[in-house]
């Protein structure tokens, strides 16, 4: 039953990603524990502070006793104490549950330690600039794969295979350098990097100059994305010209429009949602360098800002949070293939 595929699928998928941030775990131990350490000790000298401004008197001795005490109940409430396996359990919990705690350094754009703020602003900015990219890619990929497929071996489908070669395989911060340096200093079309301009603008000038600050590098994006797309859905769609059904539908006298947009793109189509879903999946880690060169302030600039600034809360909370999303869409589409093709179930049962 498809309901058993279901449930077996969503089960691993949990279990892959407890297991992905145990190790995640397991590699940041130390350092996650230097920084709690860190994090208790000024904890407890922050609570001295305030005692003193109260009017709270100690002797030397019952300050010692009393800061030894509160350190210690600390240790135990974020279960440093315990030996190193139940502590990189203990912060597998803490990390699968979204209790990701306070940063070291990195601070929200409101001022806020709390990881889950600060990585929850920087996934929207990734998403909406990499998201409207691949919708770009996607338009432009398959207009120019039907075209290619209808015409294959044509001089268009010629050149475009040649471009495809050509631009595929340049890297993104390469063309995003070329581009700054014609259309944001010899010809300044466009601003050479960062979101919005200082200070931004108010009201609907707020979406617009966001727009304006999006086009050089979404225009990067698509001069390198749509190739790859365009070439797949040419080769899917030549291959599946030839099947019977479309040979029979042409001897039926059915319109080819017909055919290529109503037989041959359907068949395209699971491929299609496949690459749409793992670049738009892919595109929440961020280019580090591609958003590090447009000053992008996305999930890229977090990776390296954490890395940079040694925050390692921040770097395990954007790790784990990107890593739970990635697996759960790898699931969500294995669920659709599993509602559309009965074999994936069959396959997955066996």
């Amino acid at each position: 039953m498809y309901w058993k595929y279901v449930a077996r699928r969503l089960t691993y998928a949990m279990l892959t990603f407890l297991a992905v941030v145990f190790v995640f775990s397991a590699v940041f131990n130390s350092v996650a524990d230097r920084v709690m350490r860190s994090q208790i000790q000024e904890t407890v000298n922050g609570e001295s502070r305030a005692f003193a401004r109260q009017g709270v008197q100690r002797n030397q001795d019952q300050f010692l006793v009393w800061k030894a005490q509160r350190t210690a109940e600390l240790q135990r409430l974020y279960h440093l104490d315990e030996p190193l396996f139940g502590r990189i359990f203990w912060r597998t919990i803490d990390t699968v549950t979204f209790r990701l705690g306070q940063s070291t350094i990195i601070r929200s754009s409101a001022g806020e330690q709390s990881v889950m703020k600060i990585v929850g602003e920087r996934i929207p900015r990734t998403l909406l600039l990499f998201g409207v990219a691949i919708l770009l890619d996607l338009i432009i990929g398959v207009v120019l794969g039907m075209w290619k497929a209808r015409k294959a071996g044509g001089l268009m489908d010629k050149a475009t295979s040649i471009g495809t070669m050509v631009v595929f395989g340049m890297p993104q911060w390469w063309l995003g350098m070329l581009l700054i340096m014609v259309f944001a200093f010899a010809i300044p079309l466009f601003p050479s990097g960062a979101m919005h301009s200082t200070p931004p603008p108010q009201g609907v000038g707020y979406g617009l100059d966001l727009l304006y600050h999006m086009l050089l590098p979404v225009l990067t994006l698509v001069v390198i994305g749509f190739w790859g797309i365009s070439y797949t859905v040419r080769n899917i769609v030549l291959g599946t010209l030839q099947e019977d059904f479309v040979m029979s539908g042409r001897a039926r006298g059915v319109p080819e429009r017909k055919i290529l947009f109503g037989h041959a793109l359907r068949a395209a189509a699971p491929p299609i949602v496949t690459l749409s879903v793992l670049g738009l999946l892919g595109s929440l880690f961020g280019g580090i360098l591609f958003e590090g060169i447009f000053s992008w302030p996305g999930m890229g600039s977090l990776y390296w800002q954490s890395v940079q600034q040694n925050d390692i809360p921040v770097l395990m909370g954007n790790l784990s949070l990107t890593t739970g999303i990635w697996i759960a869409g790898l699931a969500f589409l294995d669920l659709i293939y599993g509602f559309l093709d009965p074999r994936v179930k069959v396959a997955g049962k066996a």
